[in-house]
């Protein structure tokens, strides 16, 4: 019995980290359990179209307009606590809106969304396979406002100035990064944390800043 205490203690097992690794277990297991199974529900209630395997971890906010489209792939992971978070505390849980009935977020197979917030007003908002959004990410379509004149800003809503968004499969998007209507984000390209995407990144870019700038081309 001591030769097993004075193992088992070489490896680590000791009660505050038995403790702790039995505590982070529970709370990854139920999170997911009730997170999934309130999405579902509210799915079904909203008329969202999600895949096989999704899953949430956290409530996530479901706001469609009527005759708009929210389509979830199959395998996409909503990550909206503070508890399953691995890099930040999150803002906010995972929100998508839709704004008018031509609207549609479409979410690629296997992509995993922390704490983001995806608006989209009249046009589309498409992430392909495996895309990777970091806590706190902000993704739209429109300005919201006509910018001038200055004097109808609050009143005119500007809905043709509305542009699509792609951000194309396996990028990965940094966390609390905003990006702007009208973008195309490329395949495997990175966007650095912090930053606001005005205009396209290539493939296999890295990119920060505010606004984006390409650094770098990945070789592939």
């Amino acid at each position: 019995m001591r030769e097993f205490v004075r193992k088992a203690l070489e490896r680590g097992i000791t009660i505050p980290n038995v403790a702790s690794y039995v505590s982070l277990e529970i709370m990854r297991v139920l999170g997911v359990f009730w997170g999934t199974c309130r999405l579902r529900v509210k799915a079904g209630l909203l008329g969202a179209s999600l895949g096989s395997g999704v899953t949430a971890h956290g409530p996530v906010a479901i706001m469609r307009w009527p005759q708009s489209r929210i389509v979830v792939g199959d395998g996409v992971h909503f990550i909206s606590s503070w508890r399953r978070a691995s890099a930040a505390a999150l803002s906010h849980p995972v929100r998508l809106r839709t704004f008018g009935p031509q609207a549609l977020i479409s979410l690629g197979e296997g992509c995993e969304l922390s704490g983001t917030s995806i608006t989209c007003r009249s046009t589309s908002i498409t992430l392909g396979k495996k895309v990777l959004v970091a806590p706190d990410v902000i993704i739209v379509d429109s300005d919201f406002h006509a910018p001038w004149p200055m004097e109808t800003r609050s009143t005119d809503p500007g809905i043709e100035r509305d542009r699509p968004v792609v951000i194309e499969d396996y990028a990965w998007i940094g966390m609390r990064s905003i990006i702007l209507k009208g973008v195309t984000i490329g395949r495997g390209a990175i966007v650095g944390a912090g930053s606001v995407v005005t205009r396209d990144i290539p493939p296999y870019a890295v990119a920060c800043g505010a606004p984006a700038r390409v650094v770098r081309i990945q070789e592939h």
